[in-house]
């Protein structure tokens, strides 16, 4: 969550995002993941994955960001892929919404809540410091 009055993730002059600060970490530590989501081998999403709880401190997997094209949207592509990587990585999870993504907060649970092996989903709020929304804790099983 950026910080109120924060030019953080404002869109540039050419009406884009500018660099994502910590996107060059994810090819280069062993606590983060960059994932790119396709369908019939193109891409149309991606997410990335850390260890940063927006507790404070650290967790096991983070869903850092998440992200499907909207062409992709409401068709069940979201919800595959969040499958595949509770089972691909499985562990201690959090993931948060910011209060004000309507679509994202009424996604989450029910994602989470249909992958086989997972369970203990809770939600929280965030403490409105580091961050200012839900944040749901649970654990998932590796897929077999």
């Amino acid at each position: 969550m950026e910080p109120p009055g924060s030019t953080d993730m404002d869109f540039n002059s050419e009406g884009r995002f500018g660099p994502y600060t910590y996107l060059p970490d994810y090819w280069r530590d062993d606590d983060r993941w960059p994932l790119l989501i396709r369908i019939d081998g193109r891409p149309c999403g991606f997410a990335l994955i850390n260890t940063y709880s927006n507790q404070g401190g650290q967790v096991e997997r983070n869903m850092a960001e998440f992200f499907v094209a909207r062409k992709y949207r409401r068709g069940g592509v979201a919800s595959e892929a969040v499958r595949q990587i509770l089972g691909r990585y499985p562990g201690q999870w959090e993931v948060s919404v910011v209060d004000r993504n309507t679509a994202a907060l009424a996604f989450w649970p029910r994602a989470i809540a249909a992958v086989p092996g997972v369970w203990d989903l809770e939600r929280i709020e965030g403490d409105g410091v580091r961050w200012r929304g839900p944040i749901w804790t649970f654990h998932s099983e590796a897929a077999g």
